[in-house]
């Protein structure tokens, strides 16, 4: 039980960690707005400010106090998600995982939040002239968790169906 508490704080705090780290090395050496081709028709690293939240939602809305208000809300989801993982059964070693992921993304990202107004996001995905959103590290985090917590409800779907 405590071996898995461990590894929950090492992987929360190496994912927090590997994103400041990224994002600190993105804003000393790339100017804002400047892209380098990493994959040529694939992926650029592009620096780029994200004062919205997940997704640029919010990003061009200019409303009082809003880099307070998204880091707020940032910081209500990430106590939510600690609370949810710590009542979670410790039986449960994919939950675990993925909430270990998830935490310590919003954790990177809410770092940002609090002490610039806004995300450093880097990872430009695109195919010709179609680009998802930019990303990070913390953001493929969060992602690869939330696949790892659908996985675990679908076996445990799964798993209850069969009995």
């Amino acid at each position: 039980m405590k071996s898995w508490r461990l590894l929950f704080v090492i992987i929360v705090t190496s994912v927090a960690v590997f994103d400041q780290i990224t994002k600190a090395i993105v804003h000393a050496m790339l100017p804002l707005h400047a892209s380098v081709t990493i994959i040529p028709g694939f992926l650029n690293f592009t620096h780029i400010h994200n004062t919205g939240m997940a997704f640029g939602f919010l990003d061009s809305v200019d409303i009082l106090f809003k880099p307070a208000l998204i880091a707020s809300i940032a910081l209500a989801a990430l106590i939510a998600l600690l609370i949810f993982a710590i009542r979670k059964a410790i039986y449960e070693p994919l939950a675990q995982l993925a909430f270990a992921f998830v935490i310590g993304g919003a954790i990177g990202n809410l770092i940002d939040r609090v002490t610039a107004g806004y995300v450093i996001d880097f990872i430009d995905v695109y195919w010709r002239n179609w680009h998802f959103w930019a990303f990070n590290v913390a953001d493929s985090a969060i992602t690869v968790g939330a696949v790892f917590l659908i996985l675990d409800m679908a076996l445990k779907r799964d798993v209850s169906t069969t009995l």
